[in-house]
């Protein structure tokens, strides 16, 4: 790891069911900016930011780094997870060496996992209509 690398910024995308999110990392104080937006502002469930800052507790690098996000699409629980997911990628493209550590904590696989569609004659993707006698 060279020092004009740790000049540089890195970009990711973490994606998490209908949720997208684009992060963009640089040499900073720590600061977190989602949608142009504080942290605890944007996520105010202290759950949702744990999953953000959980990828830089874990590297030691929450006080190294500003990280800025856009996210869109999903609901607050799937946008947390999209920019764990993102925020993880985009240290792997700023020090390789963090892929082990990430991986093992789970926090660079993509949950895949997507609503299934509405099939036809039914209410919902499996769901019947109700019977009735008469």
């Amino acid at each position: 790891m060279t020092d004009t690398k740790q000049q540089s910024m890195e970009r990711a995308v973490g994606r998490r069911k209908t949720a997208a999110a684009r992060v963009r990392i640089l040499p900073g104080k720590g600061k977190v900016i989602i949608n142009d937006r504080e942290l605890t502002s944007y996520f105010p469930v202290a759950l949702d930011r744990m999953q953000v800052e959980g990828p830089l507790k874990l590297t030691g690098m929450q006080e190294r780094i500003d990280v800025s996000v856009k996210v869109a699409g999903g609901g607050t629980h799937g946008q947390a997870e999209a920019v764990r997911h993102g925020i993880s990628r985009a240290l792997i493209k700023w020090d390789e060496n963090l892929k082990p550590l990430l991986r093992a904590e789970g926090f660079l696989t993509r949950d895949s996992r997507m609503k299934e569609r509405k099939k036809a004659g039914l209410r919902k993707a499996r769901r019947s209509h109700q019977w009735r006698k008469r």
